[in-house]
């Protein structure tokens, strides 16, 4: 009985104990504590990335505007009259012109530029490492297809780097070492005061008739940036036409340095294009998703599905689940959701159009993509 008594006095004690707790606790508090922090922990860690790109216009002002130059072009008008339009003189003779890249794996991509620029180009010039940018063992690509690239093999200086392989460095100083080597294969290919050199990478093509018209036009300016149409995985999707990193110099021995950023305020309006992640094999979006500079948008491990990255080619939306990278909300909020479709196939590279069954992958209505 006494035992009893004893543990109804302890129960009672215990639950008096429990209500004073209870008093001192807000229920709101609890609840956000326990609910809505947690909650909200995990949807920054899903979703900050979008945050950050969300209020952007908030933390980044726009770079400051290109100054544009109108591109005249027609197939029928001499290239004199063509000259005089830009407010450039005519030259009794073409510049020489260079073309260099940098080669990963885009072989699809590679042909397709160098038949589109073949008329017009003096010297090709190539270079590929066994490292990409983010410090992964690769095969020597184009080593291995060379033979498949024979009609500009007269016309070809191609070089080999090795990698530094430096776990937890900036891909972007990978990106740079690689960069100056291909100066100085520049140099090796007898590139000389005043030729044209193209600096793009290889899915950043320009028209053969626009490399035509400032190899033949006199009083260029030393640097012109390349506008061009940009699309996502084909030509299926043109997302805007504002890629600018593509660009032409003059080139001057001791000061020219091939570099992939901002290097003068002219644009030449409507030069060409930009496919990006325009691969014809799944596997192909996978390594580039891992091997290029901006590695760090693979944030989760189900972003390099197969599945998923099939799905997402077709819909036109955005591999790393992103918002679009602009400097207004009002830009943000009118590119935000899938690319819309295309079903034009005007001026596009002429050997993509001539071999339209090999590359049918590229144009509008295949965006099913091959597993190796």
């Amino acid at each position: 009985m006494f035992v009893a008594s004893k543990l109804a006095t302890s129960t009672s004690l215990n639950m008096s104990r429990l209500r004073c707790i209870l008093q001192g606790f807000d229920l709101k508090a609890v609840i956000f504590l326990f609910l809505i922090l947690p909650a909200a922990i995990i949807g920054i860690y899903v979703h900050g990335q979008k945050i950050s790109y969300f209020f952007r216009p908030l933390w980044q002002s726009p770079p400051k505007p290109f100054t544009p130059i109108t591109h005249y072009y027609h197939e029928n008008v001499s290239m004199s009259t063509l000259c005089k339009l830009h407010g450039w003189g005519i030259r009794e003779y073409p510049r020489r012109v260079y073309d260099a890249v940098l080669f990963s794996n885009e072989v699809d991509m590679l042909t397709i530029r160098w038949k589109e620029l073949y008329p017009y180009i003096t010297q090709f010039v190539l270079l590929e490492s066994n490292s990409t940018f983010t410090g992964l063992l690769k095969p020597l690509n184009f080593k291995k297809i060379r033979d498949k690239f024979n009609f500009v093999a007269p016309r070809l200086t191609y070089g080999e780097i090795g990698g530094r392989f430096r776990k937890g460095e900036n891909p972007f100083i990978e990106e740079a070492y690689q960069r100056l080597a291909l100066d100085q294969l520049l140099r090796y290919a007898g590139i000389e005061d005043d030729d044209l050199l193209i600096m793009s990478d290889v899915d950043e093509i320009p028209s053969r008739h626009t490399i035509d018209l400032l190899r033949w036009c006199d009083e260029i300016p030393p640097i012109l940036h390349l506008q061009l149409k940009n699309y996502l995985y084909s030509y299926e999707f043109q997302y805007d036409d504002l890629s600018w990193r593509a660009s032409v110099h003059r080139y001057q021995m001791g000061k020219t340095r091939y570099a992939h950023y901002r290097q003068t305020d002219y644009l030449l309006s409507d030069s060409g294009w930009h496919c990006s992640f325009c691969f014809r094999y799944i596997s192909d979006f996978i390594f580039k998703m891992k091997a290029y500079s901006h590695t760090d948008r693979v944030r989760f491990s189900h972003f390099l599905s197969p599945k998923r990255i099939q799905d997402i080619i077709c819909k036109g939306a955005n591999l790393y689940d992103m918002l679009p990278e602009e400097y207004t909300f009002k830009d943000i909020i009118g590119k935000m959701g899938p690319i819309p479709h295309s079903y034009s196939a005007v001026h596009l590279p002429s050997f993509l159009l001539e071999n339209a069954e090999n590359y049918k992958y590229l144009l509008p209505g295949n965006c099913v993509r091959e597993f190796e």
